[in-house]
Protein backbone atom coordinates (compact mmCIF):
# COMPACT_ATOMS: atom_id res chain seq x y z
CA UNK A 1 0.00 0.00 0.00
CA UNK A 2 1.32 3.44 -0.87
CA UNK A 3 2.14 6.00 1.85
CA UNK A 4 -0.79 8.09 0.61
CA UNK A 5 -3.18 5.16 1.16
CA UNK A 6 -1.69 4.54 4.63
CA UNK A 7 -3.06 7.96 5.58
CA UNK A 8 -6.66 7.04 4.59
CA UNK A 9 -9.17 5.96 7.22
CA UNK A 10 -9.37 2.17 7.45
CA UNK A 11 -13.04 2.17 6.33
CA UNK A 12 -12.11 3.86 3.04
CA UNK A 13 -9.13 1.62 2.44
CA UNK A 14 -11.21 -1.53 3.01
CA UNK A 15 -14.22 -0.35 1.01
CA UNK A 16 -12.65 1.31 -2.02
CA UNK A 17 -9.14 -0.10 -2.27
CA UNK A 18 -9.85 -3.73 -1.44
CA UNK A 19 -7.14 -5.95 -2.88
CA UNK A 20 -8.06 -8.22 -5.79
CA UNK A 21 -7.69 -11.97 -5.77
CA UNK A 22 -5.13 -13.32 -8.23
CA UNK A 23 -6.49 -13.21 -11.80
CA UNK A 24 -7.10 -16.77 -13.13
CA UNK A 25 -4.90 -17.73 -16.08
CA UNK A 26 -7.91 -18.52 -18.27
CA UNK A 27 -9.40 -15.01 -18.02
CA UNK A 28 -9.71 -13.29 -21.41
CA UNK A 29 -8.76 -9.64 -21.67
CA UNK A 30 -11.43 -7.28 -23.01
CA UNK A 31 -10.32 -5.80 -26.31
CA UNK A 32 -12.02 -3.99 -29.15
CA UNK A 33 -11.10 -3.20 -32.74
CA UNK A 34 -8.18 -0.90 -33.48
CA UNK A 35 -9.14 0.78 -36.75
CA UNK A 36 -5.76 2.50 -36.92
CA UNK A 37 -4.28 -0.83 -37.95
CA UNK A 38 -4.27 -1.69 -41.63
CA UNK A 39 -5.82 -5.14 -41.13
CA UNK A 40 -8.85 -3.56 -39.42
CA UNK A 41 -9.83 -1.42 -42.41
CA UNK A 42 -12.71 -2.72 -44.54
CA UNK A 43 -12.68 -6.13 -42.84
CA UNK A 44 -14.50 -9.22 -44.02
CA UNK A 45 -17.57 -10.08 -41.97
CA UNK A 46 -15.85 -13.16 -40.51
CA UNK A 47 -12.85 -11.07 -39.37
CA UNK A 48 -15.13 -8.43 -37.89
CA UNK A 49 -17.04 -11.06 -35.90
CA UNK A 50 -13.80 -12.61 -34.70
CA UNK A 51 -12.64 -9.19 -33.51
CA UNK A 52 -15.91 -8.70 -31.64
CA UNK A 53 -15.35 -11.88 -29.62
CA UNK A 54 -13.54 -10.04 -26.82
CA UNK A 55 -15.61 -6.84 -26.79
CA UNK A 56 -18.14 -8.04 -24.21
CA UNK A 57 -21.91 -7.57 -23.97
CA UNK A 58 -23.88 -8.61 -27.06
CA UNK A 59 -20.83 -8.34 -29.33
CA UNK A 60 -19.34 -11.38 -27.61
CA UNK A 61 -22.72 -13.13 -27.76
CA UNK A 62 -22.90 -12.56 -31.53
CA UNK A 63 -19.41 -14.01 -31.96
CA UNK A 64 -20.35 -17.03 -29.84
CA UNK A 65 -23.49 -17.48 -31.94
CA UNK A 66 -21.40 -17.51 -35.12
CA UNK A 67 -19.12 -20.16 -33.67
CA UNK A 68 -22.19 -22.29 -32.98
CA UNK A 69 -23.47 -21.68 -36.52
CA UNK A 70 -20.16 -22.90 -37.92
CA UNK A 71 -20.13 -25.94 -35.68
CA UNK A 72 -23.69 -27.02 -36.50
CA UNK A 73 -23.27 -26.53 -40.25
CA UNK A 74 -19.88 -28.26 -40.47
CA UNK A 75 -20.55 -31.30 -38.29
CA UNK A 76 -20.29 -34.58 -40.20
CA UNK A 77 -20.82 -38.13 -39.01
CA UNK A 78 -20.35 -41.47 -40.73
CA UNK A 79 -21.07 -42.22 -44.37
CA UNK A 80 -24.49 -43.55 -45.32
CA UNK A 81 -22.93 -46.81 -46.55
CA UNK A 82 -21.77 -47.57 -43.00
CA UNK A 83 -25.31 -47.44 -41.62
CA UNK A 84 -27.96 -50.11 -41.57
CA UNK A 85 -30.87 -49.23 -43.84
CA UNK A 86 -33.30 -48.49 -41.00
CA UNK A 87 -30.86 -45.93 -39.57
CA UNK A 88 -30.68 -43.81 -42.74
CA UNK A 89 -33.62 -41.50 -41.98
CA UNK A 90 -31.63 -38.45 -40.87
CA UNK A 91 -30.01 -35.71 -42.94
CA UNK A 92 -27.02 -36.37 -45.23
CA UNK A 93 -24.79 -34.04 -47.24
CA UNK A 94 -24.21 -34.35 -50.99
CA UNK A 95 -21.30 -36.72 -50.36
CA UNK A 96 -23.41 -39.06 -48.26
CA UNK A 97 -22.12 -38.15 -44.80
CA UNK A 98 -24.37 -37.54 -41.81
CA UNK A 99 -25.04 -33.87 -41.09
CA UNK A 100 -27.01 -31.95 -38.49
CA UNK A 101 -30.71 -31.34 -38.96
CA UNK A 102 -31.08 -27.56 -38.64
CA UNK A 103 -34.47 -26.09 -37.73
CA UNK A 104 -34.90 -22.37 -38.44
CA UNK A 105 -37.79 -20.37 -37.03
CA UNK A 106 -38.80 -16.79 -37.72
CA UNK A 107 -41.72 -14.47 -37.08
CA UNK A 108 -43.73 -12.63 -39.72
CA UNK A 109 -42.23 -9.18 -39.13
CA UNK A 110 -38.87 -10.48 -40.32
CA UNK A 111 -40.32 -11.58 -43.66
CA UNK A 112 -42.02 -8.19 -43.93
CA UNK A 113 -38.59 -6.60 -43.50
CA UNK A 114 -35.64 -6.88 -45.84
CA UNK A 115 -34.35 -9.81 -43.77
CA UNK A 116 -36.52 -11.91 -46.09
CA UNK A 117 -33.67 -11.91 -48.62
CA UNK A 118 -31.25 -13.36 -46.06
CA UNK A 119 -33.78 -16.02 -45.06
CA UNK A 120 -34.35 -16.84 -48.72
CA UNK A 121 -30.59 -17.29 -49.18
CA UNK A 122 -30.54 -19.85 -46.36
CA UNK A 123 -33.29 -21.87 -48.03
CA UNK A 124 -32.07 -21.39 -51.59
CA UNK A 125 -28.65 -22.80 -50.66
CA UNK A 126 -30.02 -25.63 -48.50
CA UNK A 127 -28.46 -24.32 -45.29
CA UNK A 128 -31.44 -25.44 -43.20
CA UNK A 129 -33.46 -28.65 -43.03
CA UNK A 130 -36.87 -27.32 -41.97
CA UNK A 131 -38.59 -24.05 -41.12
CA UNK A 132 -41.25 -23.03 -38.63
CA UNK A 133 -42.97 -19.72 -39.35
CA UNK A 134 -46.05 -17.80 -38.33
CA UNK A 135 -48.94 -17.32 -40.77
CA UNK A 136 -47.62 -13.85 -41.56
CA UNK A 137 -44.24 -15.40 -42.32
CA UNK A 138 -45.96 -17.41 -45.05
CA UNK A 139 -48.33 -14.88 -46.58
CA UNK A 140 -46.00 -11.86 -46.48
CA UNK A 141 -43.47 -13.80 -48.54
CA UNK A 142 -46.13 -14.48 -51.16
CA UNK A 143 -47.56 -10.96 -51.04
CA UNK A 144 -44.13 -9.46 -51.70
CA UNK A 145 -44.06 -11.41 -54.98
CA UNK A 146 -47.27 -9.63 -55.98
CA UNK A 147 -46.57 -6.09 -54.73
CA UNK A 148 -43.87 -4.30 -52.70
CA UNK A 149 -43.71 -3.28 -49.05
CA UNK A 150 -42.44 0.26 -48.37
CA UNK A 151 -40.39 2.06 -45.74
CA UNK A 152 -42.32 4.45 -43.51
CA UNK A 153 -41.89 5.78 -39.97
CA UNK A 154 -42.71 4.36 -36.55
CA UNK A 155 -44.40 7.66 -35.71
CA UNK A 156 -47.00 7.66 -38.51
CA UNK A 157 -50.47 8.10 -37.05
CA UNK A 158 -52.64 4.98 -37.20
CA UNK A 159 -55.95 6.73 -37.83
CA UNK A 160 -54.53 8.62 -40.82
CA UNK A 161 -53.01 5.46 -42.25
CA UNK A 162 -56.33 3.68 -41.81
CA UNK A 163 -58.09 6.37 -43.85
CA UNK A 164 -55.46 5.96 -46.56
CA UNK A 165 -55.68 2.17 -46.66
CA UNK A 166 -52.12 1.73 -45.40
CA UNK A 167 -51.13 -0.94 -42.87
CA UNK A 168 -48.11 -0.26 -40.66
CA UNK A 169 -45.65 -2.91 -39.46
CA UNK A 170 -43.24 -0.93 -37.28
CA UNK A 171 -41.69 1.48 -39.77
CA UNK A 172 -42.87 -0.52 -42.80
CA UNK A 173 -46.00 0.20 -44.83
CA UNK A 174 -48.15 -2.33 -46.69
CA UNK A 175 -50.92 -0.94 -48.93
CA UNK A 176 -54.24 -2.68 -48.38
CA UNK A 177 -54.35 -3.33 -52.13
CA UNK A 178 -51.54 -5.84 -51.61
CA UNK A 179 -53.94 -8.07 -49.66
CA UNK A 180 -56.59 -7.68 -52.36
CA UNK A 181 -54.04 -8.91 -54.90
CA UNK A 182 -53.22 -11.78 -52.55
CA UNK A 183 -56.88 -12.76 -52.38
CA UNK A 184 -57.16 -12.71 -56.18
CA UNK A 185 -54.09 -14.93 -56.43
CA UNK A 186 -54.84 -17.47 -53.71
CA UNK A 187 -58.60 -18.08 -54.11
CA UNK A 188 -58.29 -20.00 -57.43
CA UNK A 189 -55.60 -22.16 -55.79
CA UNK A 190 -57.89 -22.89 -52.85
CA UNK A 191 -60.64 -23.79 -55.33
CA UNK A 192 -58.33 -26.24 -57.07
CA UNK A 193 -57.13 -27.75 -53.80
CA UNK A 194 -60.71 -28.29 -52.66
CA UNK A 195 -61.57 -30.02 -55.94
CA UNK A 196 -58.50 -32.27 -55.66
CA UNK A 197 -59.24 -33.09 -52.03
CA UNK A 198 -62.91 -33.85 -52.73
CA UNK A 199 -62.13 -36.06 -55.74
CA UNK A 200 -59.41 -37.95 -53.86
CA UNK A 201 -61.76 -38.55 -50.92
CA UNK A 202 -64.47 -39.92 -53.25
CA UNK A 203 -62.02 -42.16 -55.07
CA UNK A 204 -60.25 -43.55 -52.02
CA UNK A 205 -63.23 -43.94 -49.69
CA UNK A 206 -62.10 -45.29 -46.34
CA UNK A 207 -58.44 -45.00 -47.39
CA UNK A 208 -58.81 -41.22 -47.79
CA UNK A 209 -57.70 -40.73 -44.20
CA UNK A 210 -54.37 -42.54 -44.59
CA UNK A 211 -51.42 -40.26 -43.76
CA UNK A 212 -50.04 -40.27 -47.31
CA UNK A 213 -53.40 -39.91 -49.00
CA UNK A 214 -53.78 -37.03 -51.50
CA UNK A 215 -57.03 -36.28 -49.69
CA UNK A 216 -55.08 -35.31 -46.56
CA UNK A 217 -53.88 -31.72 -46.84
CA UNK A 218 -51.63 -30.43 -44.08
CA UNK A 219 -50.40 -26.86 -43.50
CA UNK A 220 -46.93 -27.87 -44.73
CA UNK A 221 -48.40 -29.43 -47.90
CA UNK A 222 -50.46 -26.29 -48.49
CA UNK A 223 -47.38 -24.11 -48.05
CA UNK A 224 -45.39 -26.31 -50.41
CA UNK A 225 -48.12 -25.99 -53.03
CA UNK A 226 -48.19 -22.21 -52.63
CA UNK A 227 -44.42 -22.14 -53.14
CA UNK A 228 -44.84 -24.12 -56.33
CA UNK A 229 -47.65 -21.89 -57.62
CA UNK A 230 -45.91 -18.58 -56.87
CA UNK A 231 -42.99 -19.64 -59.11
CA UNK A 232 -40.90 -16.61 -58.11
CA UNK A 233 -37.20 -16.89 -57.25
CA UNK A 234 -37.42 -14.01 -54.77
CA UNK A 235 -39.69 -16.17 -52.60
CA UNK A 236 -38.63 -18.23 -49.58
CA UNK A 237 -41.55 -20.58 -50.27
CA UNK A 238 -40.47 -21.08 -53.88
CA UNK A 239 -37.02 -22.30 -52.84
CA UNK A 240 -38.43 -24.40 -50.01
CA UNK A 241 -40.61 -26.19 -52.58
CA UNK A 242 -37.75 -26.55 -55.05
CA UNK A 243 -35.33 -27.90 -52.43
CA UNK A 244 -37.92 -30.03 -50.61
CA UNK A 245 -37.47 -28.17 -47.32
CA UNK A 246 -40.70 -28.40 -45.29
CA UNK A 247 -42.17 -25.23 -43.82
CA UNK A 248 -44.38 -25.81 -40.79
CA UNK A 249 -46.97 -23.31 -39.63
CA UNK A 250 -49.07 -24.64 -36.73
CA UNK A 251 -51.01 -21.35 -36.58
CA UNK A 252 -51.72 -21.16 -40.32
CA UNK A 253 -55.11 -19.50 -39.77
CA UNK A 254 -53.67 -16.60 -37.72
CA UNK A 255 -53.29 -14.11 -40.55
CA UNK A 256 -54.45 -13.15 -44.03
CA UNK A 257 -54.32 -16.82 -45.08
CA UNK A 258 -56.80 -17.51 -42.29
CA UNK A 259 -59.00 -14.73 -43.65
CA UNK A 260 -58.86 -16.25 -47.13
CA UNK A 261 -59.68 -19.71 -45.77
CA UNK A 262 -62.57 -18.22 -43.80
CA UNK A 263 -63.96 -16.40 -46.83
CA UNK A 264 -63.55 -19.56 -48.88
CA UNK A 265 -65.86 -21.51 -46.55
CA UNK A 266 -68.72 -19.26 -47.63
CA UNK A 267 -67.86 -19.47 -51.30
CA UNK A 268 -67.45 -23.26 -51.29
CA UNK A 269 -70.23 -24.14 -48.83
CA UNK A 270 -71.26 -26.82 -48.01
CA UNK A 271 -67.83 -28.22 -49.02
CA UNK A 272 -64.86 -26.94 -47.03
CA UNK A 273 -61.12 -27.36 -47.40
CA UNK A 274 -59.70 -29.47 -44.57
CA UNK A 275 -56.23 -29.12 -43.07
CA UNK A 276 -54.72 -31.85 -40.87
CA UNK A 277 -52.45 -30.38 -38.18
CA UNK A 278 -51.87 -33.77 -36.52
CA UNK A 279 -49.98 -35.08 -39.55
CA UNK A 280 -47.67 -32.06 -39.42
CA UNK A 281 -46.81 -32.42 -35.74
CA UNK A 282 -45.95 -36.04 -36.45
CA UNK A 283 -43.77 -34.94 -39.38
CA UNK A 284 -41.70 -32.31 -37.56
CA UNK A 285 -41.31 -34.43 -34.43
CA UNK A 286 -40.25 -37.41 -36.56
CA UNK A 287 -37.62 -35.24 -38.27
CA UNK A 288 -36.26 -34.33 -34.86
CA UNK A 289 -36.24 -37.92 -33.65
CA UNK A 290 -34.39 -39.06 -36.79
CA UNK A 291 -31.76 -36.29 -36.56
CA UNK A 292 -28.17 -37.44 -36.01
CA UNK A 293 -27.60 -34.04 -34.44
CA UNK A 294 -30.12 -31.20 -34.16
CA UNK A 295 -29.58 -27.46 -34.31
CA UNK A 296 -31.95 -24.55 -33.72
CA UNK A 297 -31.73 -21.06 -35.21
CA UNK A 298 -34.64 -19.07 -33.84
CA UNK A 299 -35.29 -15.45 -34.79
CA UNK A 300 -37.95 -13.92 -32.59
CA UNK A 301 -40.03 -15.81 -30.09
CA UNK A 302 -43.48 -17.10 -29.33
CA UNK A 303 -44.92 -19.98 -31.29
CA UNK A 304 -41.99 -20.52 -33.68
CA UNK A 305 -39.52 -20.77 -30.80
CA UNK A 306 -41.58 -23.16 -28.75
CA UNK A 307 -42.61 -25.35 -31.68
CA UNK A 308 -38.99 -26.05 -32.62
CA UNK A 309 -37.90 -26.48 -29.01
CA UNK A 310 -40.74 -28.91 -28.37
CA UNK A 311 -39.85 -30.93 -31.46
CA UNK A 312 -36.30 -31.25 -30.12
CA UNK A 313 -37.71 -32.48 -26.81
CA UNK A 314 -38.70 -35.65 -28.69
CA UNK A 315 -34.99 -36.49 -29.08
CA UNK A 316 -34.06 -35.39 -25.55
CA UNK A 317 -32.77 -32.00 -26.68
CA UNK A 318 -30.98 -30.11 -29.42
CA UNK A 319 -27.20 -30.20 -29.76
CA UNK A 320 -26.92 -26.56 -30.84
CA UNK A 321 -29.15 -23.56 -30.24
CA UNK A 322 -28.97 -19.86 -31.08
CA UNK A 323 -31.83 -17.55 -30.07
CA UNK A 324 -31.96 -13.98 -31.39
CA UNK A 325 -34.66 -11.76 -29.90
CA UNK A 326 -35.23 -8.85 -27.55
CA UNK A 327 -37.50 -10.71 -25.12
CA UNK A 328 -36.77 -10.55 -21.39
CA UNK A 329 -37.19 -13.43 -18.96
CA UNK A 330 -38.57 -11.55 -15.95
CA UNK A 331 -42.22 -12.17 -16.93
CA UNK A 332 -41.74 -15.90 -17.45
CA UNK A 333 -42.50 -15.78 -21.17
CA UNK A 334 -41.08 -18.47 -23.41
CA UNK A 335 -40.01 -15.79 -25.88
CA UNK A 336 -37.74 -14.19 -23.29
CA UNK A 337 -36.40 -17.41 -21.81
CA UNK A 338 -32.69 -18.11 -22.07
CA UNK A 339 -31.47 -21.48 -23.41
CA UNK A 340 -30.84 -22.81 -19.90
CA UNK A 341 -34.60 -22.81 -19.24
CA UNK A 342 -35.05 -25.09 -22.27
CA UNK A 343 -32.37 -27.38 -20.80
CA UNK A 344 -34.62 -27.87 -17.76
CA UNK A 345 -37.39 -29.14 -20.05
CA UNK A 346 -35.10 -31.43 -22.03
CA UNK A 347 -35.44 -29.29 -25.18
CA UNK A 348 -31.73 -28.49 -25.30
CA UNK A 349 -29.11 -30.98 -24.11
CA UNK A 350 -27.18 -30.03 -21.00
CA UNK A 351 -23.88 -30.38 -22.88
CA UNK A 352 -25.12 -28.49 -25.97
CA UNK A 353 -23.58 -25.27 -27.24
CA UNK A 354 -26.22 -22.58 -26.93
CA UNK A 355 -26.43 -18.80 -26.92
CA UNK A 356 -29.10 -16.15 -26.65
CA UNK A 357 -28.40 -12.85 -28.37
CA UNK A 358 -30.42 -9.88 -27.14
CA UNK A 359 -30.74 -7.94 -30.38
CA UNK A 360 -32.94 -7.01 -33.31
CA UNK A 361 -32.50 -9.87 -35.78
CA UNK A 362 -32.50 -7.44 -38.73
CA UNK A 363 -29.29 -5.94 -37.33
CA UNK A 364 -27.26 -9.00 -36.38
CA UNK A 365 -28.51 -11.95 -38.47
CA UNK A 366 -27.32 -10.61 -41.87
CA UNK A 367 -23.88 -10.01 -40.34
CA UNK A 368 -23.82 -13.50 -38.81
CA UNK A 369 -24.85 -15.18 -42.06
CA UNK A 370 -22.22 -13.20 -43.97
CA UNK A 371 -19.57 -14.45 -41.53
CA UNK A 372 -20.71 -18.09 -41.57
CA UNK A 373 -23.20 -19.64 -43.99
CA UNK A 374 -22.39 -17.19 -46.82
CA UNK A 375 -18.64 -16.98 -46.19
CA UNK A 376 -17.73 -19.57 -48.80
CA UNK A 377 -15.95 -21.70 -46.20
Amino acid sequence: MSKQNEQLPDILSDAVLKASAPVPEDFVEVKGIDYSKKESVDMKASDLIKSMRTMGFQASAVAEGCEIFDEMRSWRGVHIDELEEHKRTGQFDDDGFQKATIFMGYTSNLISSGLRDTLRYMVQHKQVSAIVATAGGIEEDLIKCLAPTYLGEFSLKGSKLRDEGMNRIGNLLVPNDNYCKFEEWIVPILDTLLEEQTEAAKKLGADAFDADSPAVLTPSKLIDRLGKEINDESSVLYWAHKNKIPIFCPAITDGSIGDMLFFHTFKSSPQQLRLDIVADIRKINSMSMAAFRAGMIILGGGLVKHHICNACLMRNGADYAVFINTGQEFDGSDAGARPDEAVSWGKIKAEARSQKIYADATVVFPLMVAATFASGK
